[in-house]
């Protein structure tokens, strides 16, 4: 009965990691869509996040059958509800990667009002955010997880940069009020994104340590 379970838990990290690799593929694609202008690119990241939906019903699924057939002890417990979690989080940041793609739909065509510098290194740190929270709950990895919620101040960091920045342009420039906003938007949600990684991370140190990190 246990080596089934074992396996079933091996099933359960293998499609984890699997999920996290899509939703770093979306947030990827969201930001080279933005930066390149690639209105195919954008759709692109905007339908990806059906195949992230799918995902998470199926985790769930793998989830619900463990508890229910299986008699799992306390830490095979922490372990499966922290997964629960963790892939509404990842849901979470599959609609807001679409979101951001459906603004940069709206901005096709036009110049920016500025070289586009910090928000794709918001992109690229969520993105390996989200990679290495997932490393770290296969890994039972407490000190990666601890390195992705301390990063989380990097990503706010360069969110207020951002908003500084726009702001300061649009005191400069009311005409570029409107694509200043939408781009203060678009940090936003990558800061979001940013905030989801974080809560993975503190779901990986629930499952290792049975204490959330706001505990």
């Amino acid at each position: 009965m246990r080596n089934k379970f074992d396996e079933q838990l091996a099933k359960l990290n293998s499609m984890l990691i699997d999920m996290g690799a899509m939703v770093e593929k979306a947030i990827l694609l969201t930001i080279h869509a933005l930066v390149q202008q690639d209105e195919a690119m954008a759709r692109q990241a905007i339908a990806h996040e059906i195949e992230i939906d799918q995902m998470e019903k199926q985790i769930e699924s793998i989830c619900l059958r463990l508890l229910l057939q299986q008699q799992p002890v306390a830490s095979d417990l922490r372990i499966i509800s922290a997964a629960l979690k963790m892939i509404t989080d990842m849901e979470r940041i599959g609609d807001q990667a679409a979101d951001i793609s459906e603004i940069t739909l709206t901005l096709l065509g036009e110049t920016f009002i500025k070289k586009l510098e910090h928000i794709p290194q918001m992109a690229e740190a969520t993105a390996k955010m989200v990679t290495a929270s997932i490393d770290a709950y296969v890994k039972m990895d407490i000190e990666l997880a601890q390195q992705v919620i301390a990063y989380d101040d990097v990503v706010d960091d360069l969110f207020q940069t951002v908003k500084d920045d726009l702001i300061e342009l649009i005191r400069k420039n009311k005409d570029a009020g409107g694509q200043a906003i939408s781009l203060i938007m678009i940090a936003k949600y990558f800061e979001r994104i940013g905030d989801h990684a974080t809560n993975i991370a503190e779901w990986v140190l629930f499952s290792i340590t049975g204490r959330h990190a706001n505990e």
